[in-house]
């Protein structure tokens, strides 16, 4: 009997892709408490995390360069740190900040989205947004 061919998946899939999706749900959930604790205002929430995908015009400079700024505002790295350097510097607008990166990082999660590579921007680290390119990758 011989093995079945490789094919293309998501990077991650299964049980870890669930976890990984209910992760995103406590933070966006958590990122949402903190901001509201914090002080921030129903009215700016929205806008707020819809703000952080504005990192994506690096794309129209190209993919790879896209990839990074994207990358730079959607990690928890990068989240956790301004929300520590809010907290620690109490500096209410920079802690109101990384609560909304630590919500949009989550929310993302949830959504299925990752961080990108550079090919495209439907390639990411939990697999492919979409329907990916026919192009002979095996994951």
């Amino acid at each position: 009997m011989s093995a079945p061919g490789p094919h293309l998946t998501g990077a991650v899939v299964e049980w870890p892709r669930i976890w990984l999706r209910l992760e995103g749900l406590a933070a966006l959930v958590a990122g949402v408490a903190g901001y509201r604790a914090a002080g921030g205002d129903w009215l700016w929430l929205v806008p707020a995390l819809l703000a952080v995908d504005l990192s994506m015009a690096g794309y129209l400079v190209g993919s790879h360069p896209g990839a990074i700024l994207y990358n730079v505002f959607h990690n928890w790295f990068t989240a956790l740190l301004v929300l520590g350097i809010g907290l620690l510097a109490a500096g209410p607008l920079v802690q109101l900040a990384g609560w909304v990166l630590v919500a949009h990082v989550g929310m993302d999660r949830l959504a299925g989205y990752g961080l990108k590579y550079a090919p495209g921007f439907g390639d990411t680290h939990l697999g492919w947004i979409g329907r990916p390119p026919d192009r002979g990758r095996v994951m």
